[in-house]
């Protein structure tokens, strides 16, 4: 593990690239999980196929938003804390600023060409998720055992559905890896460059309970409506699981029931995330700036945003300095081999839902999706290109 001190033109490099994939990023949680294979494993080769896939099994395992905790990681590995926290900010600005902009009454899309290019996007997503199935199926599922465990995973996504069926499905493959794939003893598992001592996880560890158990406390023993608001973002990012559409029932216990926003607020905000790129979390920055508590505003947008993420992050940071010890014990390679095929599967079923349910409507979606599929994998185009391309096309297959 390295010390060493990170270039400030490292920490640029990790912000502009978070920044693109911040404003092209369209799909969802899964999809933006392809958008980062596609350029930080196949285009700019910042970390391997399997770094890559640990990463993603790992943060699938935690609760918290999977795709910016890796976004995070990834950050945190090409530039040190200053990085991990420059591609956090760059992923998450984009869509939080259109939301608070369409919160205080910024126009919203309609009409054809606003509704196609939504469209567009929605296949976007499809292009998307198959270019990464296709490729990292290739890579982590290449015999019968690999193949049936991420076969295994897609059922169980499929068939069990809620937040629990992407850790159960993990959690089966890492099992299987363990009984299945101890015979492979080719050495795929690299270690990690993750520059955090364990005195900092250990401290992260430390915050993320107390503010856990201590805001509700807090809040309870005082009037402060700005720890209330801490407390209720706070909890309902750290207790979601399964990616960032889950966290939207505990928003809404919170938020509506207690009288922050109505629901006919809360609904349109949801309808409106969904046509913006980048994490799902960010709709905590339209709640904020609407919410009667805090008199809504830019304060109520910046610290609804921060407490949401802010679990994810601190537990992510406490379990990275135990990572690569972890995959020092004898079984570790074959129950990640598992985890990571299982991964696969995952991707596989989201491929089916609620990417290819949600966008291909008729034949006109199906070609537009299969050339965004042939732009990425044999054009080998950049992402945002895709985005533009498609979301170009959905004007011209809705209009």
């Amino acid at each position: 593990m390295s010390h060493e001190p990170r270039p400030a033109g490292r920490i640029q490099e990790v912000f502009v690239a978070f920044l693109l994939l911040g404003l092209t990023s369209f799909g969802g949680p899964i999809a933006h999980l392809g958008y980062f294979r596609t350029e930080f494993v196949e285009r700019r080769r910042w970390l391997s196929e399997q770094a890559y896939s640990q990463l993603v099994a790992l943060c699938q395992f935690l609760p918290g938003p999977a795709s910016s905790q890796v976004g995070f990681a990834i950050g945190l590995m090409r530039a040190g804390p200053w990085g991990a926290a420059a591609g956090w900010l760059a992923f998450t600005l984009p869509s939080a600023i259109v939301l608070v902009l369409f919160a205080l009454g910024a126009a919203a899309l309609d009409g054809p060409i606003g509704q196609g290019i939504i469209h567009g996007l929605k296949v976007t997503a499809v292009a998307i998720v198959a270019h990464a199935v296709w490729g990292m199926a290739r890579s982590l599922c290449p015999d019968p055992q690999r193949a049936g465990i991420a076969l295994a995973a897609v059922f169980t996504v499929v068939l069990l559905s809620g937040p629990l069926s992407q850790m159960a499905a993990i959690a089966i493959g890492a099992l299987a890896g363990m009984a299945l794939c101890r015979t492979h003893t080719e050495s795929d598992m690299q270690a990690l460059p993750l520059p955090v001592s364990a005195r900092a996880g250990h401290l992260a560890g430390l915050a993320f309970v107390t503010l856990l158990i201590g805001l509700p406390l807090l809040a309870w023993t005082t009037p402060s409506a700005t720890v209330a608001v801490m407390d209720a973002f706070y909890r309902a990012g750290a207790l979601v699981f399964g990616g960032g559409h889950v966290v939207l029932p505990l928003l809404e216990a919170e938020v509506v029931q207690n009288g922050w926003v109505s629901t006919d607020e809360f609904l349109t905000g949801y309808g409106a995330a969904q046509a913006v790129p980048g994490p799902m979390f960010t709709f905590a920055a339209y709640l904020g700036a609407l919410m009667g508590p805090l008199g809504g505003g830019i304060f109520g947008a910046i610290l609804a945003l921060m407490m949401i993420f802010l679990p994810g992050m601190l537990l992510l940071v406490a379990v990275l300095p135990h990572w690569n010890q972890f995959r020092r014990w004898d079984r570790a390679h074959a129950l990640m081999r598992g985890a990571s095929a299982a991964v696969v599967g995952i991707l596989g079923a989201a491929l089916y839902h609620p990417a290819w349910t949600g966008a291909i409507l008729g034949p006109h979606e199906f070609v537009l999706a299969l050339t965004g599929f042939l732009l990425l994998s044999v054009w080998k185009l950049p992402a945002w290109a895709v985005v533009v391309i498609l979301a170009g096309g959905g004007i011209l297959i809705t209009i």
